[in-house]
């Protein structure tokens, strides 16, 4: 079962790699074809941005999965292994809870966007924003499945502090030695 969920999460940075890509070669080629032409393709003012989108939502989860968002452990660093335990369990209970409401958010909205065309492409909405589903459910079963293994024991001390920088383990040593 990792290997699978492994090979999801790489075809996952694929995509975002091809959104990446086509938003590159679209604006680049837009840009091109109106300096020197005094032509565009229309789409390319469009579906860059709805890319952009999926590029943005596609990677937060991967970047939840690797525990790569941005966080502030000033106070987590200064607290002894279980409040450490204690905060992470809560900060995953909050992000559960977001991610259920955006899925549910996403839920109510639907109808809206799938009644509602983009201007160019005359594509429903609801394809552009409906990743939207797939990110508050995938980082919804990220959080469950952190919990779980918190619960079972299986969470090591390293992964209560998901902050890396540059120079943080010299950091993390003293904080260490002076608790001691």
């Amino acid at each position: 079962m990792p290997r699978l969920v492994d090979r999801f999460f790489q075809l996952l940075e694929a995509v975002m790699v091809i959104c990446l890509a086509s938003m590159f070669v679209m604006v680049l080629g837009n840009v091109i074809l109106r300096a020197g032409f005094n032509t565009g393709i229309d789409v390319s003012e469009e579906l860059p941005r709805f890319l952009f989108i999926w590029l943005t939502f596609i990677g937060a989860v991967v970047a939840m999965r690797e525990n790569r968002h941005l966080g502030v452990d000033t106070v987590v660093l200064a607290l002894p292994v279980r409040w450490r335990r204690l905060c992470w369990m809560i900060s995953q209970i909050l992000i559960f809870v977001c991610s259920v409401y955006i899925f549910v958010g996403t839920f109510m909205q639907h109808e809206i966007n799938a009644t509602t065309v983009s201007t160019v492409m005359q594509l429903p909405m609801s394809w552009v924003y409906g990743v939207t589903y797939f990110t508050g459910a995938l980082m919804a079963a990220l959080c469950l499945h952190n919990l779980v293994r918190l619960a079972r024991g299986k969470v090591r001390d390293d992964e209560l502090i998901q902050v890396e920088e540059e120079g943080m383990h010299e950091v993390d040593s003293s904080v260490e030695a002076a608790r001691k």
